[in-house]
This record gives structure tokens, C-alpha cells and sequence, in this order.
């Protein structure tokens, strides 16, 4: 990799953790696009074929891979919801950790501390992979569904909440 393809790589990471979203103007674009993708990547024969045009109206095809990573990123975007795209063996800032968590920085650096979050130090300073915040991210969400599915599951039990399976109420 050349030192401009370095710097151009580097100056994409650091916007990398900056959310983007569909604006109320371009919303119902990305709504049709994702129709479009879902529909033609979960359809049955072969791999659909979707190109893109260079600079100089060359057609460059867009491969599976990075087709796949456009229909998640597009559904997100159609849902209304914003999108961070963080390469997953990047370091991270105890700052950048935090808001990828929506957490504090200190609350964060008490989670290091006990050890709850894998970090290494760069100098006096801590680093976090991002595979390691995300993984954290996923333990804790799952976490937080069984504490609320054993509330759920004991509220049904004192008679408090309706019973879902039997129920036809929408909580």
C-alpha cells in the first residue's frame, strides 16, 4: 500500500465511528434500494449481477461480498436507524469505546478495570479492539433480554402481566 493509499485509509478511520443516516429528503430512495436488494439477493438461481459506474462511466461489477454489506447497511438506513461502519481489528480510544457503547468514558474505564472488556496500553494509554467492545456489546444485550424475560416470566407468575403465549395482548 502506497503512503496516499495509507493516508486516504487512514483519514476514512477516523470518520469511521461517525453515525450516518438518511436524510428526510433521500429516505424513500434508500427505502426502494433496499426493497430492490432484498428482493434480488434473496432470490432464488443465480448471484445477481449489480454494477456500479467509475468516474469515467466504466462499469465496475460489485462483488458478492461487498453486495451483502450494502443490503445490511441499506435495510438499516430504510429503517430509519444510523450506521457506523468500524473495521472490526481497529483500536479504539476508551473515548470512541464509550460511544460505541453509549456509555461514559469513565463508566467504561470502570468496566476495564474489572476486567469486564478486553483492552491492551499504547504507552500510559488504554486501547480496545473493536471486536472486543462489540462482543461485550452482544454479551450485554443479552444479559439485559434474560433479566427482562425473568421479570416478564415472574410479573405472569404473581398474576401482574398477561400471559404472551396465551394472550392476545401486544406486550
Amino acid at each position: 500500500m502506497s503512503s496516499s493509499d495509507s493516508d486516504a485509509a487512514s483519514a476514512m478511520l477516523a470518520h469511521a465511528l461517525e453515525p450516518i443516516a438518511a436524510t428526510d429528503v433521500t429516505l424513500g430512495q434508500v427505502q426502494q434500494l433496499a426493497k430492490l436488494l432484498s428482493g434480488t439477493i434473496q432470490g432464488r438461481g443465480a448471484p445477481p449481477r449489480f454494477t456500479i459506474l467509475g468516474p469515467n462511466h466504466e462499469a465496475l461489477p460489485i462483488p458478492r461480498d461487498v453486495l451483502t454489506l450494502l443490503q445490511q447497511l441499506v435495510g438499516i438506513l430504510a429503517a430509519g436507524d444510523a450506521v457506523s461502519v468500524v473495521p472490526v481489528q481497529k483500536e479504539l480510544t476508551t473515548q470512541q469505546a464509550a460511544n460505541l457503547l453509549n456509555v461514559s468514558r469513565q463508566y467504561l474505564v470502570q468496566l476495564l478495570d474489572e476486567g469486564r472488556i478486553a483492552f491492551h496500553r499504547t504507552g500510559t494509554h488504554r486501547r480496545l479492539y473493536t471486536q472486543d467492545v462489540l462482543e461485550y456489546r452482544s454479551r450485554r444485550n443479552q444479559e439485559r433480554r434474560a433479566r427482562i424475560d425473568a421479570v416478564v416470566r415472574e410479573a405472569q407468575q404473581e398474576g401482574l402481566a398477561p400471559d404472551t403465549e396465551s394472550s392476545s395482548s401486544p406486550w
